[in-house]
């Protein structure tokens, strides 16, 4: 019988902890912790970099399971700065992802924004929009003229 693996994440407590459940799922190619990341809501919302937007917990299931099926995500958010009330915690994190190439693994950096709302059942992951990145994103720019776009 294999040994029971210890979850440093947990589904208990705050943002932060579901924020730390849904990349240790990645990591370990976890679809069931995954999806009790997110909250049980009709109109969840995903968005993987250059992929298109999917609402539902079935569409966002199929997205997950797919990718998992080349194995787990190794991806570490960093960076990250928060916004916070009383039932809604938006994270704006730097995701550095460990990408197999031919030349061995290399790192390549994603803009991600998860947003949590406090539901009956904790915090839950309501939107998860992620943006290719570039080298640059290993660095943070807070000082820069302010652009519409």
């Amino acid at each position: 019988m294999p040994k029971a693996i210890k979850q440093t994440a947990t589904l208990g407590g705050s943002a932060d902890d579901i924020e730390a459940a849904f990349y240790e799922a990645l990591q370990t190619a976890d679809i069931e912790k995954l999806m009790a990341c997110w909250a049980d809501e009709d109109d969840i919302v995903c968005v993987h970099p250059g992929g298109p937007r999917l609402i539902g917990i079935g569409a966002i299931r199929a997205a997950f399971d797919a990718m998992f099926a080349n194995g787990s995500i190794r991806a570490w958010p960093e960076g990250v700065r928060k916004i916070e009330s009383l039932a809604s915690s938006v994270h704006n994190v730097r995701e550095r992802i460990e990408v197999l190439t031919d030349q061995g693994p290399r790192e390549a950096y994603v803009i991600a924004t998860n947003v949590y709302h406090k539901t009956p059942q904790g915090w839950r992951l309501v939107a998860h929009h992620a943006s290719p990145g570039t080298l640059q994103e290993a660095q943070e720019i807070s000082e820069t003229p302010h652009l519409l776009h």
